[in-house]
Formats: structure tokens, C-alpha cells, sequence
């Protein structure tokens, strides 16, 4: 059952979200990690009943993603796919894929990138490092 959050609350977590993004964007990585686990920080208890959890962890794992923290970025986008349409998502798919692919776990790589790849196609390949593509490309038939 996804749950709101108050409009106390959910705006906290989206004012530390932006911060976050704007570290992120200017190449702070860990200064945007910590916006977004205070972010985090401020859900309720069960933090996978709330639909705002699944953003906040795709943000950590993006940054974590972004600053080669491989591990907890896995972690991150573990927890997100088990939040309010986490599951299914290709943008989650397609950075554990990365995640795993850099971490040497090759055959949950090709797991991950042909969700992303079947959820939404190839573009969602295009803005990223062309190697993760290239990979999918000897796994499956594109």
C-alpha cells in the first residue's frame, strides 16, 4: 500500500532532494549524498511503503553510481526497485545493470540492461558511457 506524506514533510525532502541535485550537478557526489540520506532520513518507518523512497533512493544511487561507489550504489537501487513502482522501472534497471557491470557481476548486468533495455528501448542507453550498450549488444539480439 503506497502512502502520502505530509506537505510538511514531503516538502523537506524535496528542498533536500534539489540541494542534493545541485551538489550532484556540480560534481559534489558526496555533498549530495548526504542531502539526500537526510532526505531519506525524514520518511516514516518502512521507508518502501512510501513512493517518495523510491526517488530518494534512485538519487543516492545515481550519486553513489556517479562517484564509483559501486556497492552502495547497489544497495540503493536494491531498495529502490522494492518501493512504489520500483520494480520495473528502466531507469533502475538500467543503472543496476551499470552497477553490476562495474562491479564484474556480469550476468546481472546483462540481467538488469535487457529490463532497461525491454522497458524502454534504446534510448534509454543514449545519455550514457556507450560500453554498457556495447555489452548488451554481444548478450542479447537488439
Amino acid at each position: 500500500m503506497v502512502k502520502e506524506l505530509s506537505e510538511n514533510v514531503y516538502s523537506q525532502i524535496t528542498a533536500l532532494c534539489k540541494q542534493g541535485d545541485e551538489q550532484s550537478d556540480a560534481g559534489n557526489y558526496e555533498g549530495a549524498f548526504r542531502h539526500y540520506l537526510d532526505a531519506l532520513k525524514l520518511l516514516p518507518e518502512n521507508h518502501q511503503d512510501w513512493k517518495a523512497a523510491t526517488w530518494v533512493y534512485v538519487a543516492i544511487g545515481d550519486v553513489c553510481f556517479k562517484g564509483r561507489k559501486y556497492d552502495k550504489a547497489f544497495q540503493a537501487l536494491a531498495n529502490a526497485l522494492k518501493c512504489p513502482e520500483g520494480l520495473g522501472n528502466p531507469y533502475i534497471h538500467l543503472r543496476l545493470g551499470q552497477v553490476q557491470f562495474e562491479r564484474g557481476n556480469l550476468t546481472d548486468a546483462a540481467d538488469e540492461l535487457t529490463r532497461a533495455y525491454m522497458g524502454a528501448g534504446m534510448d534509454i542507453f543514449m545519455e550514457d558511457d556507450p560500453k554498457y550498450l556495447e555489452f548488451l549488444e554481444t548478450k542479447i539480439e537488439l
